[in-house]
């Protein structure tokens, strides 16, 4: 896939990586072309990532990702135009400030891009865990929310290759400041109580250890 990807930092980043490593080409959409984090990026693969504008890059892209701060959504979805099929997959979060008049970003980005395929995911935890999501024999999970069936789909394919194990349904578009809550319990735990950013969720079930058992039994 041509991912294109509104955001150099360290989500963006680490998305970059896992996604070219994974075998897609990704185009970096920013306002300056001498961005210097943009222009880092492109060395870890020049044949694989480039750089555009914003408008060029969103054009470009099969698949568009927004990883900024969650209240630049608005000037975001301004610089890419409309998309109304594309799927935009919003990596923010509104928690300390909204796009407002919009509670969050997938609200904005649907409006003004016109889009029917936002859909919200890589939100909720830490870079580190998106550049490495394994954890000695447990590999973490990810979590997507919104109305299209299409963009969960996509957010789905694209979490497996960023190597996360799974990636849960989390529901619709009335679930998605829920899920930025979620992401709020990580920043919680991560910073506010000490444990440190290498910590990830993991959503485990009794079938799977009902499975394990059968396998170590036969």
């Amino acid at each position: 896939m041509k991912i294109t990807i509104i955001g150099t930092g360290k989500v963006g980043g680490a998305l970059t990586k896992r996604w070219v490593d994974a075998g897609h080409e990704v185009i970096l959409g920013v306002r300056n072309l001498n961005n210097i984090k943009a222009r880092e990026l492109v060395t870890y693969n020049r044949k694989k990532i480039k750089i555009l504008a914003p408008s060029e890059a969103a054009e470009e892209g099969e698949i568009i990702v927004v990883a900024t701060p969650a209240h630049a959504a608005i000037d975001v979805g301004e610089s890419i135009g409309i998309h109304r099929d594309k799927v935009i997959i919003d990596a923010t979060n509104a928690i300390y400030k909204k796009p407002d008049p919009f509670p969050h970003a997938t609200a904005a980005l649907s409006e003004i891009c016109q889009c029917r395929h936002v859909v919200k995911c890589f939100n909720c935890t830490g870079f580190e865990n998106m550049e490495d999501p394994v954890y000695g024999k447990t590999t973490v999970d990810m979590f997507v929310a919104g109305d299209s069936e299409k963009g969960k789909a996509v957010a789905v394919i694209l979490a497996d290759d960023a190597g996360f194990e799974d990636c849960f349904d989390f529901g619709g578009s009335d679930k998605i400041e829920l899920l930025e809550q979620f992401a709020k319990v990580w920043i919680n735990l991560a910073v506010m109580q000490g444990y440190g950013r290498d910590i990830a969720f993991k959503l485990i079930m009794r079938e799977d250890y009902k499975e394990e058992a059968e396998n170590d039994y036969h």
